[in-house]
């Protein structure tokens, strides 16, 4: 059994389908409301704030992944996220269960300096403070050998279906329903953004490779980092117009923080579009030299052509 907690997203829907693809049809999804990709899924509601609903939902699991996403709200995440830690990573430990944990940058120096696995927590800002907490606490049972567990990290996410980040709001999706795309801060800083498709099969084919445990691994990107120019640039090419964008100053997301609390919440993360945002998956191609990865070209094409 192979046990997804935190379902319904975009990120937990493509690794479902990976699962039931390539590597099992026994399949449980839990959520507060779940609901099935394939006929032969198991569904579990549940609340993970709630250690004992948590611990009937990964029973009898062999592998458990965490993909939980909460909306862009710090005080929800301090609430919500270190108690859904705590109680996957006891959950885990009574049952023998491997742990999968989908892992964000948010705790990351805010720098142009290249991101691997071994850069070390700088945190800013209370949505980072409390993806650095939740990753040292994992981090501390596996050194302790308390937990077979495995960290899989990923950029900015850009991708079809429901992928939620700026970049496919601000950018993409507006381009998409013919309207002027909106770049934040920097237009001609270098962007490294993650295909959410991507990110899913390759958070299953690590979670079935058993020496891939006790380590973090950052996922695979496109090693073709373009600006946000770049970016329109090959959206002009698939769609065969101009396209002209607006370039979003710091103040304009401060004022419309004072009246707007989603646009409030984003201004924590604007500091990373200033300079060139470097995350380096290179451990990962290098154990996993098969794997494909999605080029921006294609990607952008993807988005642009769906319905």
């Amino acid at each position: 059994m192979q046990t997804v907690l935190g379902s319904g997203g975009q990120i937990a829907e493509e690794l479902t389908r990976e699962l039931h693809r390539n590597f099992t049809h026994d399949i449980r999804l839990v959520s507060r409301n779940p609901r099935t990709v394939h006929e032969t899924d198991q569904l579990v509601p549940a609340d993970l704030m709630d250690p004992g609903a948590t611990d009937a939902a990964v029973a009898g699991s062999d592998i458990v992944y965490l993909t939980v996403g909460l909306p862009m709200d710090s005080e929800r995440w301090e609430q919500r996220f270190p108690a859904m830690m705590a109680n996957t990573i006891a959950a885990c430990q009574k049952h023998g269960s491997k742990l999968v944990f989908f892992d964000n940058t948010y705790m990351y120096p805010r720098t142009s300096t290249p991101q691997n696995e071994g850069t070390g927590f700088e945190p800013i800002g209370r949505k980072a403070s409390v993806r650095a907490q939740i990753a040292t606490t994992l981090l501390g049972e596996m050194e302790a050998g308390a937990i077979d567990a495995v960290i899989c990290r990923a950029p900015e996410f850009y991708g079809p279906g429901k992928t939620q980040s700026l970049t496919n709001s601000a950018v993409f999706h507006r381009i998409k329903h013919g309207k002027r795309p909106m770049v934040p801060l920097n237009a001609h800083t270098r962007r490294t953004l993650i295909w959410t498709p991507d990110a899913s099969r390759a958070m299953a084919r690590i979670g079935n490779t058993p020496d891939a445990y006790g380590q973090t691994w950052h996922l695979p990107i496109d090693p073709d980092r373009p600006t946000y120019q770049d970016m329109i640039d090959i959206a002009s090419q698939v769609t065969g117009k101009k396209i002209h964008y607006s370039t979003v100053p710091n103040w304009a997301f401060r004022i419309g923080g004072l009246v707007n609390p989603a646009v409030k919440e984003v201004e924590e993360l604007l500091p990373r579009y200033r300079q060139d945002n470097i995350f380096d998956s290179s451990k990962f191609t290098t154990r996993f030299p098969d794997f494909r990865v999605t080029n921006y070209r294609d990607g952008i094409h993807q988005i642009l052509a769906s319905e």
